[in-house]
């Protein structure tokens, strides 16, 4: 397959990596009955077929994933080789994919920002879900995760930070409640807590208070720490987020219950300027995620 394919290869990577026809051909600025015909051709080419077409959008085969693996890695060499042509190497341009859980959004949204700030040639695709993004087939250029260290084969994993976390109490909580002077009064009390409880925190509260005592459930983060701030009972926040606010603590932080952050990238893809460039960017702002 010669170079004047690269047209049909850049087409099937952006299906594969965002799902649809639709999506894929307002990323290229052409129109979706060119994404498609340019899909048969190459799986004419190719003689295999690349993806499985349903009707939530189009899934990868094993031999699309195996292409579009080469194809993310070529794209963005080929974005480095443009750089250095034009003489102006240091440039960090084109987008930029980085995926995290939701409950980090409000972490990593200011040091894209920032980042876009200092490279306004960068567009940004944040990604916040539950599921793991695949790096290995070009999901996502870097990934933030929580909790017990990556092992994906190929992926670069590096820590970048711990988030502590205390319990606290709102004062309309306490207001309608009073507040536990210890762990011994915590049946008395209402609970906000992790429908499936992951981290460390939500763990140790299971075990410390009955069932019927957890009265506010969720599966987010984010709406388990608005519902401590409402008055719903007493929960985890970050220590970070909750200092400045007018939110009670009702037990320090323990190391017990901080969360490893790690950063994750493929290997093919960790040394590319903008990668790396990002990564150093990630780092300094993440400096200030413990200091408090």
């Amino acid at each position: 397959m010669g170079f004047d394919n690269w047209d049909e290869v850049r087409t099937a990577f952006q299906v594969a990596r965002l799902g649809t026809v639709s999506g894929a051909a307002e990323v290229l600025g052409v129109h979706h009955a060119t994404v498609i015909r340019q899909i048969d051709a190459l799986e004419k080419r190719l003689g295999a077929r690349l993806f499985q077409r349903h009707a939530r959008g189009y899934t990868p085969t094993e031999a699309g994933r195996d292409l579009l693996l080469v194809a993310q890695t070529t794209e963005e060499q080929f974005s480095q080789l443009a750089s250095r042509i034009k003489g102006n190497g240091e440039s960090v341009a084109g987008e930029l994919v980085v995926t995290s859980v939701p409950g980090f959004s409000h972490l990593i949204t200011p040091v894209l920002a920032s980042f876009q700030e200092r490279h306004p040639a960068v567009v940004v695709r944040y990604l916040t879900d539950m599921r793991l993004f695949r790096l290995e087939y070009g999901e996502a250029h870097v990934a933030i995760r929580a909790g017990a260290t990556p092992e994906e084969p190929d992926n670069v994993v590096q820590p970048l930070s711990r988030i502590r976390t205390a319990l606290y109490a709102s004062p309309a909580y306490a207001a309608a409640h009073g507040v536990p002077s210890g762990p011994e009064e915590f049946g008395r009390h209402r609970f906000v807590g992790a429908d499936v409880p992951r981290a460390p925190f939500h763990r140790w509260l299971r075990d410390q208070v009955a069932p019927d005592r957890i009265t506010f459930r969720g599966t987010e983060m984010a709406a388990l720490e608005d519902a401590v701030r409402e008055g719903a009972g007493i929960g985890f926040l970050p220590v970070m987020q909750a200092k400045g606010s007018d939110l009670i603590e009702i037990l320090p932080a323990r190391p017990d219950w901080e969360s490893p952050i790690w950063l994750v990238t493929h290997v093919d893809l960790h040394r590319t300027l903008k990668v790396q460039n990002f990564l150093a960017h990630l780092k300094e702002a993440a400096k200030d995620w413990t200091d408090v």
